[in-house]
């Protein structure tokens, strides 16, 4: 068997275990139409991993996580390690690691919910269960399983005009 290889980035993050199939929607958390054209983006899709049977990688350079991007990560991909790439060699690696609450990264899937109404709140999420994952909205009370869909312009930590 032969392996292809990924050129090496010099500086920037690397994310892997993520599971299977959710690279674009990294991409997507990562906001990476906004970076320069001098930084490389790598995807492998449906790689072997003898830890979670397959997985997909994302790497980017010329980037660091906001804590909002990593929390992103972690909802939607909670095995995925970050890898903070320096001159070439990982500086540090770590899981992502879910906090108990989320401010500002889901829309609440209540539309009568406050945060919804084009009051000046932000969504706030708490963790009720990690294994499967569970959110409960703080404001309705409703509960949330399936994130990706209500992910919020937010989540890439792109705020401003819009989203």
């Amino acid at each position: 068997m032969r392996d292809l290889k990924v050129s090496p980035i010099r500086n920037g993050t690397v994310i892997d275990h993520i599971r299977n199939g959710l690279a674009l929607e990294v991409l997507r958390i990562l906001g990476v139409e906004g970076l320069g054209k001098d930084s490389t983006i790598s995807v492998a899709v449906h790689v072997r991993s003898q830890r979670m049977g397959w997985k997909d990688i994302v790497k980017v350079e010329n980037m660091e996580l906001s804590p909002q991007k990593a929390n992103a990560i972690a909802l939607i991909s909670p095995s995925a390690t970050i890898s903070i790439i320096q001159d070439y060699k990982v500086r540090e690696k770590r899981p992502v690691d879910l906090p108990d609450r989320l401010v500002g990264l889901l829309r609440c899937p209540n539309p009568n919910c406050i945060t919804n109404q084009g009051e000046p709140v932000e969504s706030e999420f708490e963790v009720i269960r990690r294994k499967p994952l569970a959110l409960k909205c703080l404001y309705c009370e409703r509960d949330l399983e399936d994130f990706i869909p209500h992910l919020a312009p937010g989540a890439s930590g792109t705020r401003g005009n819009g989203g």
